[in-house]
């Protein structure tokens, strides 16, 4: 019986496994006696009695609780599912052994199962949540492998094959999609609105969903709600953190998280989901006890609305190597981060920033080091503004910039068709990174211009000469420097286009390709 119950029932179990719950609980029904003895002594006071005040036969606070608890379970639990998965192999095909590490450095605890033509043998399990009644589930990133097919168990007993619809490693997020109409969406809460100390339900356990449809559920409070997520050694500077959860998004809960927990809900007394659950290994500074979510905020709600279209999450990005600021400064009351570096023809450079400038503040919320930093910008779409608040020397001023696309490492899985002009495709040419042209983002051209990412054969854009890795500078005169402004140049075009192309050679003159119709 738990300790709700016992509680409930007028009595004590005589052994407690969480002290702080029954502190918790202690002190609420102590402030309740408090606030009783109160009234009856003003009672007595008015009426000149003097006997004590009679034991409730009942402790309606605890009840209370407790029928919250399990109504917001019962409510949220038909939401979880267990997402199994199960690799094929191919015919000859010799499985590797090898274990693969996900985004925080952890190891799998082997490769995934092995099926034959009329069998499915399950590898591993992760928890998903139902965000669509038309069947989309979201998931963790980290749980997907190479040559793989995923089934999606509900709490009802019935199986799924999913698809993955998209996937984004820097949000550490995957939306599947299976073949139903019926499914139970769980609501989406506002993690912006949680504070330390609020009561969360954890709901997980992928294993017994499979295996009995139930899900395993457990409580606690929220301890912190930006906790970094902790780094590989090959993952010490800000530009080498491979998601936005390194920079300090976690929430961190004492729920007790079951076995292999990740992508299940974490939910408040509303029954809205605030957080996804991730499973972290136990770094130095992260308690053993504790577990972590991704926060359910404005870039989760935008990340998610791109997933579930099949379409690829974008980040924004500045161009400079943010710096702690030095401990002589910051013991005098310094806060924010020095710009180390800045990159030639990325927005930092055009809006003016120079190294050893101290950036403050993000849109007015203090930067007190270079995670805060990236977050703050990397929590924007790529065509966003940022307004940044500057120390130089003694000089202090704001200078609003417009960001382009962060490099984003890792696979990403896109199932949406990318826009397309007259067989063309175009991105920005930050996002254009090793796996095109050897990193170029690092040295972008000298002005704007949107790189040509794919061609089609046989299209007009490729019997004019386009081919990838081409940057476009001008539209018809116009200059373009971001797929947006390449579309909105080109809407209006019925005939042939010439195209300005930057050179390789800065010394050589601009190239032009005419685009005709057909």
């Amino acid at each position: 019986m738990s300790i709700l119950r016992d509680l409930s029932n007028g009595r004590c179990g005589k052994v407690l496994r969480r002290p702080s719950r029954w502190r918790m609980f202690a002190g609420c029904m102590l402030l309740g006696g408090l606030l009783g003895l109160v009234g009856t002594g003003r009672a007595a006071f008015a009426e000149g009695a003097v006997d004590p005040p009679k034991e409730p036969e009942s402790l309606p606070l605890p009840a209370a609780m407790e029928n919250a608890l399990v109504r917001v379970v019962a409510q949220a639990e038909r939401s979880v599912v267990a997402v199994a998965r199960v690799q094929r192999p191919k015919p000859g095909e010799v499985m590797s052994l090898e274990p693969r590490p996900d985004p925080f450095g952890l190891f799998g605890a082997g490769p995934a199962g092995r099926a034959s033509d009329d069998t499915v043998v399950v590898g591993d399990y992760a928890a998903g949540v139902v965000i669509d009644a038309s069947g989309l589930v979201v998931t963790v990133y980290h749980f997907l492998g190479q040559d793989c097919e995923y089934y999606v168990t509900t709490s009802d007993h019935r199986i799924f094959k999913a698809v993955v619809k998209a996937a984004d490693p820097r949000s550490d997020l995957a939306v599947l999609a299976v073949e139903a109409s019926d499914l139970v969406p769980i609501r989406l809460g506002a993690a912006e609105r949680l504070r330390k100390g609020q009561i969360v339900i954890a709901l997980g356990n992928p294993y017994a969903v499979a295996q009995d449809g139930q899900v395993s559920a457990s409580w606690g409070i929220v301890s912190n709600l930006h906790r970094k997520a902790p780094l590989t050694p090959s993952e010490s500077e800000p530009t080498g953190k491979p998601t936005i959860h390194h920079f300090g998004t976690l929430i961190q809960t004492d729920a007790k998280l079951s076995f292999n927990t990740s992508g299940g809900a974490l939910v408040n007394l509303s029954g809205e989901m605030v957080g996804l659950l991730t499973d972290l290994p136990f770094a130095p500074g992260f308690e053993k006890a504790a577990g972590y979510a991704y926060p359910v905020d404005a870039t989760f709600r935008r990340a998610l609305d791109r997933l579930k279209s099949g379409e690829e999450v974008e980040y924004g990005f500045l161009g400079l190597q943010p710096d702690a600021l030095p401990l002589a400064e910051r013991l005098k009351g310094a806060q924010g981060t020095r710009v180390d570096r800045v990159v030639p023809g990325t927005p930092a450079d055009r809006a003016g920033l120079r190294p050893l400038d101290v950036i403050t503040a993000v849109d007015g919320n203090p930067v007190y080091d270079e995670d805060g930093l990236v977050l703050a910008v990397g929590s924007q779409p790529a065509d966003g503004r940022v307004r940044l608040d500057v120390i130089r020397g003694e000089r202090k001023f704001q200078v609003e910039v417009a960001l382009t696309k962060y490099p984003v490492r890792g696979k990403k899985i896109i199932t949406a068709p990318p826009r397309k002009w007259r067989g063309m495709a175009v991105e920005y040419v930050s996002a254009m990174g090793p796996e095109h042209d050897g990193g170029m983002w690092f040295s972008p051209p000298p002005q704007n211009a949107v790189a040509v990412k794919e061609v089609d054969e046989d299209s007009p854009a490729w019997k004019a000469g386009l081919r990838a890795g081409d940057l476009v500078s001008h539209v018809a005169g116009v200059p373009v420097g971001n797929p947006r402004e390449f579309f909105e140049a080109v809407a209006n075009a019925s005939g042939p286009v010439v195209l300005q192309l930057v050179p390789s050679d800065p010394q050589t003159e601009p190239i032009s390709r005419t685009v005709a119709p057909h």
